[in-house]
């Protein structure tokens, strides 16, 4: 008889694709800390393959609390780091009978607990009905009963529960913050995305920071309520915890809201820190946390600044999170907005295999709601993006269905920022720009952090050589969301604003960048080699040609002539750049 521990990697292949030497020193510092602490909870590793690692202990409250721990500590060693580089593990633990044949384990209880391990969320852990019965009271952790679960190779279901490392045991709300009830039930989370603003706390003792403090709580509620698709409690339900220190479970249940937005507001001398955390409320999870430290020159300015970027950092962790939790979920079970936030995690990973998937899960989105805009413009966008990649035989087709497509969403919802955007990014790749331009500057008014936005309308005045404005909007979207999963794209129109000035250094530079982040995002790659040809460095121009033709061997000045969507003065200087450095 043993508890049972079982951890994996989350998305190990995709984090070895995208950098295996970083991934594989990140992996080892991870086993450090998990080999140290299931030493020092009496455990045993008992078997270990790349990514997962399988472990006893002979006392079953020992091996749920190395599990909380570890997540906790994998957590903290994943927040100075972007998200696509998060290694986030899931664990599981089971309880039973087992077999042990030179040191390995064999059973159902081991299967059982690989089988949770797979239930649990990107740094959850997830427990059988067994193993709760025989922690819950000794354990200060919370448990979230997720039903009786059908499990590969397992003749009974098996009760599971989610662990989280907050107390489960919360005190009474607040006097004024009593739940709301429907028919004597408390509020149901909505279908989509919800979320609570809570008055950030002031820890200057400065009663100005604390109208500081209060405005920009305001502004970031309405800038939240602005984005299509999100569930927002208005700002008097959640001014009534201001000065208190309410449990967050607690505010979560109370305002029928899935996550939590909270923060601190500290002033020393003229400068103002800021910090801020988004918490998944259900399982206690922080998902993103950032701090702003500013000047207080202008304090309305920096209020603002700070607005903008919590909100657009906000919209794609929301989003992630969201992917996260539909996972859990069969497919056959999904509503629309489900699938389509299945398909917004394979669109981030930017290959022509997770594109094809994110069109499969956006079709299955509009087949549940022939009239969903969102899901509609997404199609068209990815369809544009693949046809735009060379993933597509014919082009023209593609995008010719894929515009029809994106103008149906805008007269569904002219009011979604994502309709517009879609027939802008459209418009770009079929080099009607002065369209491109409109939609796209429509998409940044209706949302003015609509990040990805301002980054295509940065690339369509870039293509016409608008520079001056280009660098505006592509320097915006990466300030209002410095950790976005498009990042990438984001460095590359930043740089190719500056190869539409002239300042072919600079724009190597920012391409450098972008594929950094993203090695396998081939058209910064195409770009970076005439960005150096026209600098004059036509021996690093030669090397990264080299490099470019193995990855794309039947490139072509045809070929670019044919798809880049520069204007023709900018796209003459491109072919002329890479004409240059060697490719014919």
């Amino acid at each position: 008889m043993a508890a049972i521990f079982a951890a994996d990697v989350e998305g190990y292949s995709r984090l070895m694709g995208a950098d295996e030497v970083g991934t594989l020193q990140a992996l080892t510092d991870r086993r450090h800390i998990l080999d140290a602490l299931i030493a020092a909870h009496r455990g045993r590793i008992a078997n270990t393959a790349g990514d997962s690692v399988l472990a006893e202990f002979a006392s079953t409250v020992d091996a749920v609390k190395c599990a909380v721990e570890a997540q906790t500590a994998f957590a903290n060693a994943n927040a100075p780091l972007s998200l696509d580089r998060h290694i986030n593990f899931r664990i599981g633990v089971h309880v039973g009978d087992i077999m042990v044949r030179d040191g390995d384990l064999f059973g159902d209880c081991v299967n059982i607990a690989a089988r949770l391990q797979t239930l649990a969320s990107a740094g959850g852990v997830c427990i059988s009905g067994i193993v709760h019965d025989q922690v819950r009271k000794i354990l200060p952790f919370g448990f979230m009963d997720l039903g009786a679960q059908r499990m590969k190779n397992i003749e009974e279901p098996v009760r599971v529960y989610a662990v989280s490392a907050q107390a489960a045991a919360t005190p009474a709300p607040p006097r004024g913050t009593q739940p709301a009830f429907l028919d004597g039930k408390p509020l149901p989370l909505p279908d989509i995305p919800s979320i609570a603003v809570l008055p950030f706390q002031n820890m200057s003792g400065d009663p100005e920071q604390e109208y500081f403090a209060d405005g920009m709580v305001e502004d970031i509620i309405t800038a939240l309520s602005r984005l299509r698709g999100f569930f927002v409690i208005a700002h008097n339900s959640s001014f009534a915890y201001k000065g208190l220190s309410p449990d967050i479970r607690q505010v979560g249940r109370d305002l029928g809201v899935r996550y939590v937005l909270e923060g601190s507001v500290r002033k020393s001398g003229n400068r103002v820190r800021i910090n801020s955390q988004l918490i998944d409320v259900v399982d206690g999870r922080h998902l993103w946390a950032e701090r702003y430290d500013r000047e207080l020159a202008d304090i309305f300015v920096v209020q603002d600044e700070i607005t903008e970027s919590v909100v657009g950092s906000i919209e794609p962790q929301l989003f992630l999170a969201e992917d996260i939790r539909s996972k859990q979920k069969p497919p056959a079970n999904l509503d629309a907005w489900g699938c389509v936030a299945r398909a917004l995690s394979h669109y981030a990973q930017f290959s022509e295999q997770s594109f094809r998937t994110a069109q499969m899960w956006l079709e299955q989105a509009i087949e549940r709601d022939p009239e969903y805009a969102r899901a509609l413009a997404l199609l068209a966008h990815v369809r544009g993006i693949m046809a735009f990649s060379g993933w597509e035989e014919d082009e023209t087709p593609v995008y010719l269905a894929a515009m029809e497509t994106a103008r149906r969403a805008v007269a569904l919802d002219r009011d979604d920022p994502w309709v517009h955007m879609a027939v802008g990014s459209l418009a770009i790749q079929m080099r009607r720009h002065d369209e491109a331009i409109v939609c796209l500057s429509k998409a940044v008014e209706l949302n003015p952090n609509f990040a990805l936005a301002h980054s295509n309308l940065g690339r369509a005045l870039a293509a016409v050589g608008r520079v001056e404005e280009a660098i505006e909007h592509t320097a915006r979207a990466l300030r209002i969301s410095p950790r976005d999963p498009q990042k990438h794209l984001f460095l590359v129109r930043y740089g190719t604003a500056h190869f539409a000035a002239g300042r072919y250094g600079a724009a190597a530079e920012w391409y450098r960048k972008a594929i950094s982040e993203r090695p396998e995002f081939i058209n910064a790659r195409r770009l970076l080699v005439a960005a150096y040809a026209l600098d004059g460095d036509i021996e690093s121009a030669r090397s990264a040609l080299g490099d470019l033709k193995q990855r794309q061997p039947a490139l072509s000045l045809a070929w670019i002539d044919r798809h880049s969507e520069m204007g023709d003065a900018v796209r003459e200087r491109l072919i002329e750049g890479l004409r240059g450095a060697g490719l014919q």
